[in-house]
C-alpha cells in the first residue's frame, strides 16, 4: 500500500460499508419477522459487502477487484435494462454510479494506493 488513501476510494468504501450495514439490518429484521432463505442470502451478502469495504479501506487489491466486478455487472445490467426499456432514469443513474465507482477505484492515485 503506497501513500494516503485517495478520497474516491474512501467514498466507495464508505458507500459499500453503508450498503452492507443496511443489508445486515434488513436481513435481521426480516429473519425476526419470519422470513426464510432470502433473508439469509441478504445477510451473507451484507457481511461480504462489509468485508469488501474494510478491504478497500486497507488498500487490499482483491477487494478492489471484487468491487470492480460488482460495478461492471451493475453497468451491464443497467445497459441491458435500458435496451429492453426498464425504468430509464433509474438505469441511467445506476450506470453512471457504476462508472464513477470504477473511475474512483482505477484512478492514478487509487492504483498507487492499491499497489
Amino acid at each position: 500500500m503506497a501513500g494516503e488513501r485517495p478520497v474516491g476510494v474512501t467514498i466507495v468504501a464508505v458507500i459499500a460499508w453503508i450498503i452492507g450495514a443496511i443489508q445486515i439490518v434488513g436481513a435481521i429484521l426480516a429473519l425476526i419477522a419470519g422470513a426464510g432463505f432470502d433473508a439469509w442470502v441478504v445477510l451473507i451478502i451484507g457481511i461480504l459487502t462489509i468485508a469488501v469495504s474494510l478491504g478497500l479501506f486497507r488498500g487490499n487489491n482483491t477487494a478492489r477487484i471484487i468491487m470492480a466486478v460488482v460495478f461492471t455487472l451493475n453497468l451491464i445490467v443497467a445497459v441491458w435494462a435500458l435496451v429492453i426499456g426498464v425504468d430509464f432514469w433509474d438505469q441511467v443513474i445506476a450506470g453512471a454510479l457504476a462508472i464513477i465507482g470504477l473511475v474512483f477505484l482505477f484512478s492514478k492515485k487509487a492504483s498507487a494506493f492499491f499497489s
